[in-house]
């Protein structure tokens, strides 16, 4: 890796902490190359509209994380009702023929409230983390966390809202997501409970498709509500602590969304249909560092950004193997 890419990867950690992506203060000479050539070229401004308007948009990925996701969550209610014992208990907690599996989030709250290290919790955290790690951490976000597909389909109920000009979607500063995960592990480690397993989407949404619907369910349906009229995607850009942990563990994860410069027209559609768009700032003309980027350990590699670009600038692989189909 070259010193600019491993300074670009450590200003992608910070901006998955909430720093806002900034202009590169250095770019290499292959990468400034293709900027300047880039620059006002008409040519590729006639490329740009007839890739756009020739693309063929195929869902692929997004079938793949539809499916996977869907699979997964309803494994764990067959499970129950069958009592076939292949995948026992819900998101947070689980076993999967008899192995232990712990969700990491839900393992530091557990661990700092009772405030020791409990066997079967480092087994099955461990099992975790080395699943996640390879596959890239945020990657649960997107093709397990049922939470995910629900605020998916808010979102483009939000976005059909947006295009009749009936409502805007408002910001929210990203350095939230990292205060509340602090705020939830202080609360755990201070009250001895495990305060925000009580009002986590994801364990509210896994409990109630296997165990039935509940009250809680009251408080997911108030955040679909919050997305849809007021800001997109709020709970898991600016409060989930779920994803900022497993973009931490994301980010030695091998498997990872690339972007190549010499491919891409800069039409932009990538950041629009992104739930992170702040990973794809190196997609914005003239940002690039090097003529291919891997996007930052935020990315939840859930794939819209592939089956969206017209011309192949993104795609996915795993580091030192070979492009992903």
């Amino acid at each position: 890796m070259s010193q600019l890419l491993k300074r670009r990867f450590f200003e992608q950690i910070k901006v998955m902490f909430g720093a806002e992506p900034s202009k590169p203060t250095a770019i290499a000479p292959a990468a400034q190359a293709m900027h300047f050539y880039k620059k006002g070229n008409r040519d590729l401004i006639a490329e740009k509209l007839h890739a756009r308007a020739h693309a063929e948009h195929k869902n692929s990925w997004r079938n793949r994380r539809w499916a996977t996701l869907i699979v997964a969550n309803l494994l764990f209610t067959f499970s129950f009702f069958l009592d076939i014992q292949i995948l026992e208990g819900a998101l947070t907690a689980s076993r999967f023929v008899g192995f232990h599996l712990i969700d990491l989030n839900s393992a530091l709250q557990v661990m700092l409230a009772h405030k020791h290290i409990i066997n079967n919790l480092l087994i099955g955290t461990g099992t975790v983390l080395v699943l996640w790690v390879l596959l890239g951490g945020r990657t649960f976000c997107s093709w397990v966390c049922p939470y995910h597909l629900l605020a998916e389909w808010a979102e483009k109920i939000h976005l059909h809202l947006a295009k009749k000009r009936l409502l805007t979607d408002q910001t929210i500063d990203r350095r939230l997501r990292t205060f509340f995960w602090i705020i939830f592990a202080l609360l755990a480690l201070a009250t001895g409970y495990t305060v925000f397993e009580a009002i986590s989407p994801t364990g509210i949404v896994s409990r109630a498709l296997i165990y039935g619907p509940g009250l809680a369910l009251l408080w997911v349906l108030a955040l679909l509500v919050f997305e849809v009229f007021f800001s997109r995607r709020a709970w898991c850009r600016y409060a989930c602590p779920i994803g900022l942990t497993y973009g931490v563990v994301g980010i030695i994860s091998p498997v990872r969304i690339k972007y190549k410069l010499a491919e891409c027209f800069h039409e932009g559609d990538c950041r629009k249909v992104c739930l992170v768009p702040h990973v794809l700032d190196t997609v914005i003309k003239g940002r690039a560092v090097e003529t291919e980027v891997p996007l930052g350990p935020d990315c939840t590699r859930c794939g819209l950004c592939v089956d969206t670009c017209p011309t192949g600038s993104l795609s996915f692989e795993i580091k030192g193997l070979s492009k992903l189909g």
